[in-house]
């Protein structure tokens, strides 16, 4: 059985997933699917250009192409699609995520960039907003300009424990 990984805060947890099912399935649809595939990730905005400037200016990521529709960005290889839309109410979960080798120095750098990390109640997170799960790892959250929920992970040992 799959082990439920932390999804953050206003996630929903969801019963184990019995994977040999699941492979099984797949297989009947395809051979591998997606698997081999490059994920696109998408993030709604409502202003491109302050979006840009914080992607971009303050995270660091690479412009690929702009049109007045989406600036398509590269996360170290991923590519990442972010999206002008006319409303949207942010999810009160993580959007996109970064795992990261150095947390003490990533939050460091984004908090002299004017990142305000996120607290959440009933979290027991360090005075920088630092969250550390059960197994070690350690969690921290941000927002975008437009309120999507970003976050920070360093995983313990460089893997995931579940």
């Amino acid at each position: 059985m799959a082990t439920l990984w932390w999804g953050g805060p206003g996630a929903v947890a969801s019963p184990p997933i019995d994977l040999g099912r699941l492979s099984s399935v797949a297989g009947c649809m395809g051979e591998n699917m997606l698997d081999h595939e490059e994920l696109v990730a998408f993030v709604p905005v409502l202003d491109m250009d302050r979006a840009r400037a914080f992607y971009v200016g303050v995270l660091g990521l690479r412009l690929v192409d702009a049109n007045p529709y989406a600036d398509v960005l590269d996360a170290n290889g991923t590519t990442v699609r972010v999206t002008r839309v006319e409303a949207f109410t942010p999810h009160p979960f993580t959007s996109l995520g970064w795992s990261v080798a150095d947390m003490d120095a990533t939050v460091a750098a984004l908090v002299a960039a004017d990142v305000t990390f996120e607290r959440f109640d009933g979290m027991d997170q360090d005075d920088r907003g630092v969250w550390t799960t059960p197994g070690g790892d350690q969690v921290a959250w941000f927002k975008d300009p437009d309120g999507n929920l970003l976050s920070l992970t360093q995983l313990t040992n460089g893997a995931d424990d579940g």
